[in-house]
């Protein structure tokens, strides 16, 4: 009878309005670690870092969204289809931030300028460019946990997200 409540009890929590608002939590709670991350350890992040954070920011907003959005309507599909390609799009980053990672010996030890340095004057074509060309300080691993870098982790989660969406419009 115990477990019994137990497993209710968890049912309840990972679905519907609740379902959508851990996943809220979970976004925004990654993006605190990371700011614990890198001011625990002083580490300047790379344009690569800033957008995946953007990204699990943006993805959180969908999750609060779809919250509020009455089960059996159809912008509950929509936002489901938002947030797994949403959560595509950070594994996407994820990906490549782990490949620049994987071949930084190759890859010049510059990152470039800073991330608000390449909005504020650059066009916005420009700067998305820059962004995604990451070098340098993007191949530098600065951070693990269970021998994991940061990008692998944050691909981890941007799967595990998009897992998670389909999984709270079907229930």
């Amino acid at each position: 009878m115990f477990q019994t409540k137990i497993k209710t009890t968890i049912k309840q929590l990972l679905t519907g309005r609740s379902g959508y608002l851990l996943a809220f939590f979970a976004c925004f709670s990654l993006v605190a670690a990371a700011l614990v991350i890198q001011t625990h350890y002083h580490l300047e992040p790379c344009p690569l870092c800033i957008s995946q954070r953007i990204i699990f920011m943006s993805l959180g907003l969908l999750f609060l969204i779809a919250a509020f959005i009455p089960p059996a309507n159809l912008f509950k599909k929509i936002f489901t289809l938002l947030q797994v390609l949403t959560s595509m799009g950070g594994a996407g980053v994820a990906i490549r931030h782990w490949y620049l990672q994987a071949h930084r010996e190759s890859i010049i030890a510059d990152c470039g300028v800073g991330f608000d340095y390449m909005f504020d004057n650059f066009p916005l074509k420009k700067a998305l460019t820059l962004v995604f060309r990451g070098t340098g300080d993007c191949a530098a691993i600065d951070w693990t946990f269970i021998g994991l870098s940061i990008p692998q982790l944050a691909l981890i989660a941007f799967a595990g997200f998009a897992a998670y969406a389909v999984y709270l419009v079907r229930k």
